[in-house]
């Protein structure tokens, strides 16, 4: 699990979100719609995308 990458993209507004919300998707590095970032398969990047999974979409690249 831990060995591929997480591709993440901003696809809805955090705009009239929770603060915990909009908190989340800036630690994960997301300032604009359509941004895209990855970061390593990890539990704790895993649980981030679990709170925020209706403003975001999730793909899979593995690096071997």
């Amino acid at each position: 699990m831990s060995a591929g990458k997480l591709r993440i993209t901003l696809v809805r507004s955090p705009l009239g979100r929770k603060p915990s919300q909009r908190l989340t998707v800036n630690a994960l590095g997301l300032r604009r719609l359509n941004q895209t970032v990855e970061h390593n398969d990890t539990p704790q990047i895993r649980g981030m995308i679990n709170c925020i999974r209706h403003l975001v979409t999730v793909e899979e690249h593995n690096t071997n």
